[in-house]
């Protein structure tokens, strides 16, 4: 039986609505490199571009909360949550400080940590101190499991190894690091100006080097044999820890040499007073700016730079508003060649911040963003700034092109002489608002959404 193109894509789009999101059924491959055919997304080693996506949340990995001790989170249905909304990412959070309390007053208790609580003492918080020489396997145990089940729905995982929030902006008392804390004599704290960042600066304080670096090899040792694994080595760590993320990332690729499998290794943006330039200059495999380095009119919240593949750019929202991101937001990013992920307080009421009032707007359409980067051939696309008038397309010229329109209204794309399918979607509604055929001659085309708002227009060459 003949199959006409057009009945072909129309039949091929209908089964892709009909078929649950890949990523809730199948298994994550990996582990995940950068893809050499074009290196603004990972590849599993299939040649596939992989496309992240993703809403991650503070508690998705200890118990956080305010009672002591928290009433743990459902993972399984967060689990459920990223699938059900297209996801195949997640940030597995680390929190170090057991008792935490930060400008607001409030007291927030976490647990569990990585290392045992035997004293002899008492901590700060009246527990008893910690011995870092000897690791909590539940801690571990727990990793491992979590990482595992997010596998199996297909959800890669970057494991949080540090979390340098806490050492400038909340309660540094309650820190295994602190000299109170522990009874190895270990004190993070050299300058005594209640902060504690000397463990994430270079050289660290004597003997907290050689902690640090066996906790890494605990967690390599933990989770290395997993596909679905990346490595982030500190959320919102000062500039003071630049030297301090490099060394680490140059450890863990070196241990990781010696081990059955090597996964990326990110550097996050460096808050506060931090540069985008120290993450794109770094050794690391993938990075996640900050809005407040510009490169011309151009920022990663409200106009983002076009990703030139120099690394994998994991757009967090966490370093952007903090609190923030909307469709359009999510649109651009990705049609400029990001990975858009967004910091979702999940809960209500959330841990922390709020939940915005468009909040549910905005998780769809990153599920909707992942929908197309699963359909085209993402690995032969490249954003570009001049084929469509809008600026924000996504396009393997005379092959495939996927635009960005933000406000209603005509615009143009340049392209290719030949017979196209198009079809158009609407971000606000989550639907298609239609499809069909045309012929164009080399040059400019000008095209008008059926519909009023924002339109997403995808084009493809007809075989």
């Amino acid at each position: 039986m003949r199959v006409y193109p057009k009945l072909q894509f129309m039949l091929a789009f209908l089964i892709a609505l009909a078929t649950p999101p890949a990523g809730a059924q199948t298994p994550a491959k990996g582990p995940l490199r950068v893809c050499a055919k074009n290196p603004r997304y990972f590849t599993d080693g299939s040649g596939k571009a992989i496309y992240l996506t993703a809403a991650h949340t503070w508690d998705n990995f200890p118990d956080i909360g305010l009672t002591d001790t928290p009433v743990p989170a459902d993972f399984d249905a967060y689990l459920r949550f990223i699938a059900e909304h297209n996801y195949n990412y997640i940030r597995l959070w680390r929190w170090e400080t057991p008792k935490d309390i930060e400008k607001d007053g409030i007291v927030r208790y976490s647990a569990p940590h990585p290392w045992q609580r035997t004293g002899p003492g008492t901590a700060w918080d009246g527990k008893p101190k910690f011995d870092l020489t000897a690791f909590n396997e539940d801690y571990f145990a727990r990793m491992r499991k979590r990482v595992e089940m997010a596998r199996d729905r297909g959800i890669y995982v970057s494991v949080m190894l540090f979390n340098g929030w806490e050492l400038q902006f909340s309660n540094w008392t309650g820190h295994p690091f602190n000299a109170q804390n522990n009874i190895n004599g270990i004190d993070g704290d050299e300058d005594k100006d209640g902060r504690g960042t000397e463990i994430e600066s270079w050289p660290p304080p004597p003997g907290v080097e050689k902690l640090e670096k066996a906790y890494v090899r605990k967690v390599i040792d933990t989770v290395n044999d997993l596909d679905n694994v990346l490595y982030e080595i500190s959320n919102e760590s000062g500039p003071y820890s630049t030297d301090w993320q490099y060394d680490m990332i140059e450890f863990i690729k070196s241990y990781e040499a010696g081990k059955p499998k090597q996964h990326p290794v990110g550097m996050s943006f460096q808050y506060q007073w931090g540069s985008n330039s120290t993450l794109f200059n770094s050794p690391a495999d993938w990075i996640s700016p900050n809005s407040d380095s510009r490169i011309g009119k151009y920022n990663y919240r409200n106009n983002p730079p076009v990703a030139d593949g120099k690394k994998v750019v994991l757009s967090d929202t966490d370093h952007l508003w903090g609190n923030g991101g909307d469709r359009p937001w999510v649109w651009k990013s990705f049609l400029r060649g990001l990975n858009p992920l967004y910091m979702d307080p999940y809960h209500d009421p959330p841990v922390w911040e709020r939940l915005l009032p468009d909040i549910e707007e905005v998780r769809r359409n990153l599920g909707y963003t992942r929908s197309y980067a699963d359909r085209v051939d993402l690995a032969s696309m490249t954003p570009s700034l001049e084929l469509a008038s809008t600026g924000y397309c996504l396009a393997n010229p005379g092959s495939e092109y996927l635009v960005y329109q933000p406000i209603a209204g005509e615009f143009t794309v340049d392209l290719t002489a030949g017979k196209y399918l198009y079809e158009w979607f609407n971000p606000v509604a989550g639907s298609k608002a239609g499809e069909g055929t045309f012929t164009a001659e080399n040059g400019r085309k000008s095209f008008t959404a059926p519909f009023q708002g924002d339109a997403v227009l995808y084009l493809r060459a007809e075989k």
